[in-house]
Formats: C-alpha cells, sequence, structure tokens
C-alpha cells in the first residue's frame, strides 16, 4: 500500500514538471531568428564624393584676355558686377600713357575710354598737366580681379597717377619698374613742395564733368583740396565729388555714373551738397589717427621681435589672422555674368592653380606705389598723449 502512495506522488510530480515545459510563449517574446537560408540585405550604396568648389570669380575674370563679344554693357554694381564688350585705353596716347601693361587692365566701357582720353587733352590745353599715367581701369570682361581691387569691376572706374607723364614714351620695363610719387609728408598732411596747384587743377578738371560721380583720394589730399580750393575759383561744388578714402595717396580713383538707359547698370546714392571740407573730413581725421596709430604699434612690434627673437619661445602660438571676406563666386555676380565669362567660346579654368600666363603677369606686378607713410616715435608718442599732428582744419568763411 505505501508503494502504490508514492507511485502516485511520482506520477503527480512528473505531469507537473510536463505543463511547465509545454506552456505557450508569452506575448511580446522575441521572434524566433530567420533561417540560415533567407536572402541577405543588400549593402547601402557608397555616398557620392562631394564635387570640389569652383575656383573663384576673380580667378575666372583674371584668366579671360581678350572682351566678350558683346554688345557694351557694363553689368552690376561697381564692385559686383561684369562688362560686357569692353573696349581697351591705347596704351600710349597725345596726352597719355597706360603704366603696368603686364596688368592688361586698360579696359572699360566705351564711355569711360573716351571720358579718359577727353580728360587727359583738356587737362593738358586747359590746365598746362603734362598728361596723364593711367593706372588700372578694368580687366577685358570687366569682373572681380586677381589682386588690387574690390571695385572696377564694370568698366566705369579708373586710376590715374598723381606723377605727371614724362615728355617721352615710356618703355615697357620702365612702366612696370616705375613708381607712382606720393603726395603725403606724414600720415594726415600733403607734402606742399609735392602736391602743386597742378594737382588742384587736374582734380577739378576731372570733377568738372557731369558724368562723374565720384573721385577717391587720401583724407590728407581731400584736405590740402579744401584749403586750396580758393587758388582755382570761387565755385566749390566740385570738391563735394571728391570723396576720402583709403590708400589714394598716389593716384585719385575716377568714377562715372551708369550711363542713361543702360539695364543692370547700379548707381551709387548720390553725393550730399555740401564740399565735405566740414565735419565729414574732421571724422575722417578721427578714424587716420587711429589708423597710424595701429600702424606706427605695428611696426613696433615687428622691430622689437626682430631683435630678441632669440628670446621667443618656438612653442608660442601664433595670432589668430584677421578675418576676411570669402572671395566672390560666380554665382554672387549678377546672372548675365556668366554669359560674359563664356562668350565667343572662352573657357576658363577649372581650377585655382591653372591660371594663364596672363593672369600670372598680373599676379606678379609690382604696386604702383609706395606704401603709406609711418609716424616717428616722437609723433606716435604726441599722439597716444592727446596731442594732434598736421590734423586741425582751418577756418573758414562759410560764405565763400
Amino acid at each position: 500500500m505505501r508503494g502504490l502512495f508514492l507511485s502516485l506522488i511520482l506520477l503527480l510530480y512528473c505531469s507537473g514538471v510536463s505543463a511547465e515545459q509545454i506552456k505557450a510563449p508569452k506575448v511580446g517574446a522575441k521572434p524566433v531568428a530567420a533561417a540560415a537560408t533567407d536572402k541577405p540585405q543588400p549593402k547601402p550604396a557608397p555616398k557620392k564624393p562631394k564635387a570640389p568648389p569652383a575656383p573663384p570669380a576673380k580667378t575666372l575674370f583674371g584668366a579671360a584676355a581678350t572682351p566678350a563679344p558683346l554688345a557694351a554693357r557694363a553689368i552690376g554694381s561697381y564692385s559686383k558686377g561684369c562688362l560686357a564688350g569692353g573696349v581697351s585705353l591705347p596704351i600710349n596716347g597725345p596726352d597719355w600713357q597706360v603704366m603696368r601693361l603686364t596688368r592688361n587692365r586698360n579696359w572699360g566701357s566705351p564711355q569711360l575710354v573716351e571720358f579718359m582720353e577727353r580728360l587727359a587733352s583738356d587737362a593738358r590745353a586747359l590746365d598746362g598737366w603734362p598728361g596723364l599715367l593711367v593706372g588700372d581701369m578694368s580687366q577685358p570682361r570687366g569682373g572681380p580681379m586677381l589682386n588690387g581691387h574690390t571695385s572696377h569691376q564694370i568698366g566705369l572706374d579708373a586710376d590715374i597717377w598723381l606723377t605727371p607723364m614724362p615728355d617721352r614714351i615710356l618703355t615697357p620695363q620702365e612702366r612696370e619698374d616705375m613708381n607712382a610719387v606720393s603726395m603725403l609728408k606724414d600720415p594726415f598732411s600733403v607734402d606742399p613742395e609735392v602736391f602743386t596747384l597742378g594737382h588742384v587743377k587736374l582734380i577739378k578738371r576731372a570733377a568738372s564733368y557731369p558724368q562723374l560721380a565720384r573721385i577717391f583720394v587720401h583724407p590728407a589730399i581731400k584736405k590740402g583740396l579744401c584749403e586750396r580750393a580758393a587758388s582755382v575759383g570761387t565755385e566749390r561744388a566740385w570738391l563735394g565729388k571728391v570723396r576720402p578714402w583709403w590708400n589714394h595717396h598716389y593716384h585719385f580713383h575716377v568714377r562715372l555714373a551708369c550711363p542713361p538707359g543702360m539695364a543692370g547698370c547700379e548707381n551709387q546714392k548720390p553725393v550730399l551738397g555740401d564740399d565735405g571740407c566740414g565735419q565729414e573730413l574732421k571724422d575722417w581725421y578721427e578714424m587716420l589717427k587711429k589708423s597710424a596709430i595701429w600702424q606706427a604699434e605695428q611696426q613696433q612690434a615687428v622691430q622689437a621681435a626682430e631683435e630678441a627673437e632669440q628670446d621667443v619661445k618656438p612653442d608660442a602660438k601664433p595670432a589668430k589672422p584677421a578675418k576676411t571676406k570669402p572671395p566672390l563666386r560666380l554665382t554672387d555676380l549678377p546672372g548675365d555674368c556668366k554669359t560674359v565669362l563664356t562668350a565667343g567660346g572662352f573657357e576658363p579654368p577649372a581650377k585655382e592653380e591653372e591660371l594663364p600666363p596672363v593672369a600670372l603677369k598680373a599676379l606678379a606686378s609690382k604696386d604702383a606705389g609706395p606704401g603709406l607713410p609711418i609716424l616717428t616715435q616722437a609723433a606716435l608718442q604726441t599722439l597716444r598723449n592727446g596731442g594732434q599732428i598736421g590734423m586741425p582744419m582751418p577756418d573758414r568763411n562759410p560764405i565763400r
């Protein structure tokens, strides 16, 4: 009887174990893995490498050695545009000579070339100026330049040296090596032995034409013009077109207004009605003062580093370079500039490294003139102490 009882208990235990083993799977349980015979999933396609960026617009337009064979038109603004149907100012004329021939920048709109020829002729015949030495105008198809300028893009700008033309034809090598003469005695003043009444007459003559929109000169030259304007007549409206701007100390920059009716050409706002010899010029001199101090301090720092070169730690971190604007791309220019660029079958370079010889020569050419004068140590100390050097504006009778 006892054995029968133990057998029943064993039978019940085994039945419980079997029931646990055949329970249904719980809800949410992981699915059974796919059989090894299933097809493998296709691999994702490899990503295409990004195309290198197109060369900047200055590379494309700087490579063009000939003008676009299209109807003459200035397209866009002075600092963001191009030139269709450009014409060249002859390198030699009866009253002018073109400088830095390797740059190939004696191009412009027909209106600019006509203006340059007339100014040269009138300045000689009416003012006794010996003749113009012409610096940069525009590239054959305008557009951004490889170096030297932000504007000069639409064939309406030109640089004219303040150095009188010699009484002979300069050789090509002389045109590459000769430097324009600075008009400055110091960062704030013109040299009265260099900046003459002839310069005043020349700039006034250029400003007198109705198509002339602006002339840019160094602030010290503007100040000199304000002081000497009475020596060339009582009328002063022409001074309003003469605008102070950085670095124009050995040349002046003429800018024409857009020719009437020329579609797509963008003018600047008209100049103000006054002569610009008052508060505006004083404000410029405050900027000029800060700039002159900064340049002198930079020169001091360079000299100190050179003298104490052995004390400079080799692992010292270099100063961060100043941020610069990215170069203009073709897509930044007016849409018609793409047509101008490729007109006549011209194929611009695909890479910056593929510049043709005409562009390499332009890059290798010398600056047209000397750098700006640097303050002496004594003058720098005077300015730091709140003094002024060559800066006070003369009292001027407002009725004059």
